[in-house]
């Protein structure tokens, strides 16, 4: 691969590489937690790594997608940003911070009253949560600062860099006989150059100049996105603050191990969608997004779908030797997550954010929200754990129905014109009918 921006690596590519990246560190950090710390030790890591996600995935998506949409087209600092610098990326900046410090204010006023599991138990290291919390969320706007300045190989660079400092600054005190606590505060330690790295291309490409009319426009448009993202892209979040009330820790090591979705299909499709957004406000022709969106679905599906099929049929196998024979139970999980690729490669969402459609998914994610955890609690009754990833299916695929309907009857965008519609059913299709085969134990699982 050739490591410079061109046609191996673009905007979309270098964003999927480093959502990959990351994913694959976090996994190999679970990996080495599953063969030193016992299950419950390890269900009080992956629970301070849950608060952190779940306290912030939802605002930190919303600030940064309607960033992208505003970054070259807006009324407040119009005009393309090419080579001047940006008082769009400044006032990003600030909102990212403004929130993780409210947010830190809010925990540290909660602190005393957050207990999780069955038994009822305190969140461990709860000041460390805080610290990393801060120091971690504006850090996530350096590969879009990259990208929307069209440095795409910068991305893979920052990628690899931080990750592999992420990795050993985690895994040392692992290897060294240390305690969860000590692996905590060595991801805390790693995650300060990400720091200074955003200072310095803040430094580089923004213009340090507030304004109170830009966050008026920013947040007007984040807001539907930030209570949309909050709300069904917080399916997994309120999977897992379900079987936390419903079961004890160790059964939230096994559910939190299994709940992951196959991460190339996850990482690549979220790298198509954000990449895209950008160019909705540049664009002359829309016809022309839309048909790239279809065209590189069309690569994703035929390559990701094969794969997760194969993925089905050696879950067990992969988890037994890639964890241990203790959190068998997680592939179980695991393979309903695996159905999720249905509703993640097609991408309605990304057209309604890049034409700032954006409170109409904030609508439709008010209704998820409460049909998800009515299904789950109605689920889990029949199928225990398994019923909660198999709601958030079902909801997942109910939402993508919904949003593709609105952009066909209300914006005139027929499914067709972004979407390979024949194909994406019959690989939806096979990948149930094998799922079936599997669960009623017709085909095996290796």
């Amino acid at each position: 691969m050739k490591f410079q921006s061109g046609k191996y690596v673009n905007n979309i590519s270098s964003l999927q590489i480093y959502n990959l990246l990351r994913f694959t560190t976090f996994l190999l950090v679970s990996i080495a937690l599953s063969k030193f710390y016992s299950p419950k030790d390890i269900g009080d890591f992956e629970l301070m790594m849950f608060m952190v996600n779940i306290a912030s995935f939802f605002w930190v998506t919303g600030i940064i997608q309607s960033f992208l949409s505003l970054y070259n087209s807006n009324p407040v600092f119009p005009g393309i940003k090419t080579d001047r610098r940006s008082p769009e990326i400044w006032n990003a900046f600030l909102l990212l911070c403004l929130f993780s410090l409210l947010f830190v204010l809010l925990g540290l006023t909660m602190q005393g009253n957050l207990h999780v599991f069955s038994e009822a138990k305190k969140v461990p290291y709860f000041g460390l949560v805080l610290i990393y919390f801060l120091i971690s969320n504006p850090s996530n706007l350096i590969e879009y600062i990259y990208i929307l300045r069209n440095k795409s190989s910068l991305v893979l660079l920052y990628g690899f860099l931080s990750h592999s400092l992420i990795l050993a600054g985690t895994l040392t005190p692992v290897w060294l006989g240390m305690g969860i606590r000590e692996a905590f505060t060595g991801l805390i330690i790693a995650t300060i150059p990400r720091v200074i790295w955003l200072v310095f291309l803040l430094v580089k490409y923004a213009e340090p100049v507030f304004s109170w009319a830009f966050m008026k426009t920013h947040l007007h448009y984040a807001w539907p996105l930030i209570i949309s993202t909050l709300l069904s892209g917080s399916a997994q979040y309120i999977d897992g603050f379900i079987v936390a009330n419903k079961f004890n820790a160790k059964d939230f090591a096994y559910f939190r191990y299994g709940a992951k979705e196959f991460p190339l299909v996850v990482m690549l499709a979220n790298g198509l969608h954000a990449a895209m957004i950008p160019e909705f406000s540049t664009a002359a022709n829309i016809s022309e997004v839309l048909k790239k969106i279809r065209h590189k679905s069309i690569r994703l599906i035929n390559a990701l779908f094969p794969l997760s099929m194969v993925l089905l049929l050696f879950s067990n196998w992969l988890f037994i030797h890639l964890f241990n024979p203790a959190f068998r139970r997680g592939s179980d999980i695991f393979m309903i997550y695996l159905l999720l690729i249905i509703s993640r490669l097609v991408f309605p969402q990304t057209i309604l954010i890049g034409l700032r459609k954006t409170s109409v998914m904030m609508w439709v994610s008010v209704v998820e929200i409460f049909l998800n955890i009515a299904l789950s609690l109605f689920l889990i009754q029949f199928y225990g754990l398994q019923g909660v990833p198999l709601a958030t299916v079902i909801i997942f695929a109910l939402e993508k129905i919904v949003l593709i309907s609105y952009n066909y009857f209300r914006l005139k965008i027929p499914p067709q014109s972004y979407i390979p519609v024949k194909l994406h059913l019959m690989y939806s299709a096979l990948i149930i009918i094998l799922f079936v085969l599997i669960d009623r134990r017709i085909i095996p699982t290796y």
